[in-house]
Formats: C-alpha cells, structure tokens, sequence
C-alpha cells in the first residue's frame, strides 16, 4: 500500500541544497513558531487526511455486521444513520460512484464479496485515502482469518473490532504497518490462550452436577 500522508520531493538538479524561497519560508515559520512560544499560545494541531466519523459494515441483505462510531451520538441516532445509509447505498447501482454527499458529510464505500464498507468523512477530507483506509483493513482481515468472509465477522465479531482499533484512534489511522498491527493482535492472542488455560471455565462442571 502506498503511503498517503504526503512527502517532500526536492528537485534532482538541486544538489541537496534548499532554494531561496525555502530558506525564506524555513526562517517565517521559525519565526512564528519562535514568537508563538513567546506569547505562550502553541500552534493548533495538523488535520489529519481523513479523520472518520463512523464505520458500518452490513451485508447485502441490510444485515449490519459491525459498526464503529467515533462521534458521540445517542442510540436512537445512530439507528436512524444507519437505516438510512444502508438504503441508500444498497439502492446505488454496482458501476455508480463510491462517493456520495449525506447531510453534511461525504460518505465513501466500497464493496467486498457480500460486504459493504462505509465510511462517513468531513466534506473537506480526501475519499480516496478514506478508500486506501478501508482496503487496509480489509488485507489486515484477510491476512488474519485467511481468505475472510461474511461468517469470520459473525462469528469473530470481537476480533474485527480488535483489528479495527489497532488500526484506527479516533477515526484516524494509528498503525500503518500490516506487520505490527497483526503482532499485536497474535500477542493478545496469545495473553487470551494463556488466561484461559490457568483459569478454565466450569460452567460445564456445573451443569453435570445439575444433571
């Protein structure tokens, strides 16, 4: 995957040294930075590319699968979004565009066997780094269930939402690196297996006693 968060690319017949107008604009920020120490106010925080504000999965059928809210909204809210999303993407037709415009946000998804990934972003972030964010997490759950389908989300449904907060805070991508993401999930793993072998269930015991 190619990574989206924007680089420097200096001219090859620069040699390595900054231009003019680069020095000029190296010394204004330094400047500025230097006087906003000063006066005591800190430089407000770079946006990100994309920051989401919910992700739904649901099937073909309107059967929601997982959902990931990173907004404060009450249940009857929520419930309300997601009728009316799921209606309007199930009724675009398959060569239509993956972006649309809803209420005040621009909704961006993509479909995947028999799933469907949406999103929801701020109108001024980009759609198509919200697109690399979904297809990300598809390979991370793929790579994880191997050859992953509507069933591994079923009935694995806390691993999904694991993989998912791994992968995103706050409705921003945390952890770019497939390898890392999927070590962390092999570690809690690992911790689960371990805290289950030293303190098995006995519902089981209980029940043959009752019997």
């Amino acid at each position: 995957m190619r990574c989206c968060l924007g680089f420097w690319a200096g001219n090859r017949h620069d040699r390595g040294f900054p231009s003019a107008s680069a020095s000029a604009s190296a010394s204004a920020s330094a400047s500025a930075s230097a006087s906003a120490a000063a006066t005591g106010r800190v430089s407000p925080r770079p946006r990100p590319a994309a920051a989401m504000q919910f992700m739904l999965l649901f099937s073909r059928q309107g059967k929601l699968r997982l959902q990931k809210w990173y907004v404060p909204l009450s249940d009857k809210e929520k419930k309300k979004i997601t009728r009316e999303l799921v209606q309007t993407v199930l009724a675009r037709k398959p060569k239509m565009c993956s972006f649309l415009e809803w209420r005040d946000l621009k909704i961006v998804y993509k479909r995947y066997a028999s799933l469907y990934f949406c999103c929801a972003i701020e109108d001024q972030d980009n759609e198509l780094i919200t697109l690399e964010i979904i297809h990300r997490y598809v390979e991370l759950l793929d790579k994880y269930f191997g050859s992953v389908c509507e069933l591994d989300i079923i009935f694995n449904f806390e691993k999904a939402y694991f993989i998912l907060d791994e992968f995103l805070l706050g409705g921003e991508v945390q952890e770019t690196s497939k390898k890392n993401v999927l070590k962390a999930i092999e570690q809690a793993d690992l911790l689960q297996e371990k805290t289950e072998n030293a303190y098995p269930s006995k519902s089981f015991m209980g029940c043959k006693k009752a019997y």
